[in-house]
């Protein structure tokens, strides 16, 4: 593998990528996460009935404000200023899990998937930390970039994965 790690300057040091003389373009990443939990968890999310309140509604505003903070979390992300973001939590009742898929869109001169992944990660997190008190086995998987669009290096689709 040849490519050139573009985070690294000609001796090894961490740097922010010059993004100064790109076009603007419009970019989009989808990111997607998944929260396994024991069926009865599951049960108590979608029937509300969680001390700690409304867990998917929460974990969506969550997963959206992860997104606008991801140049603060991440050292060397792009400040960006965010078009949109959404963050979509299903409950798949056949594998116990809730699915979340996040996106977010910008005009700029750098992608967002990080902001996508921030979002999609920060809501998980915050499901487990909703649940916790009820369940404290559940995992977080599968967080993965989905699709990316836009820029010089055009679309990236993920292949399917198994389940």
């Amino acid at each position: 593998m040849g490519a050139k790690l573009t985070h690294l300057d000609d001796e090894g040091a961490a740097r922010m990528v010059d993004v100064g003389n790109k076009d603007d373009s419009q970019r989009r990443a989808i990111a997607e996460a998944e929260v396994h939990m024991e069926p009865g968890t599951l049960k108590l999310i979608e029937e509300g009935n969680l001390k700690k309140g409304d867990v998917l509604g929460v974990a969506r505003l969550a997963g959206i404000m992860g997104a606008k903070q991801a140049s603060n979390l991440i050292p060397l992300c792009h400040p960006l200023a965010l078009t949109s973001v959404s963050v979509d939590l299903v409950l798949d009742k056949a594998r116990s899990c809730v699915k979340i898929t996040a996106e977010a869109k910008v005009n700029g001169k750098t992608g967002v998937e990080m902001e996508a992944l921030t979002a999609a990660t920060v809501s998980a997190l915050t499901v487990y930390d909703m649940a916790k008190a009820v369940d404290r086995g559940m995992t977080i998987t599968n967080a993965r970039l989905a699709l990316k669009e836009g820029g010089k290096s055009g679309t990236y689709v993920a292949s399917e994965k198994s389940s």
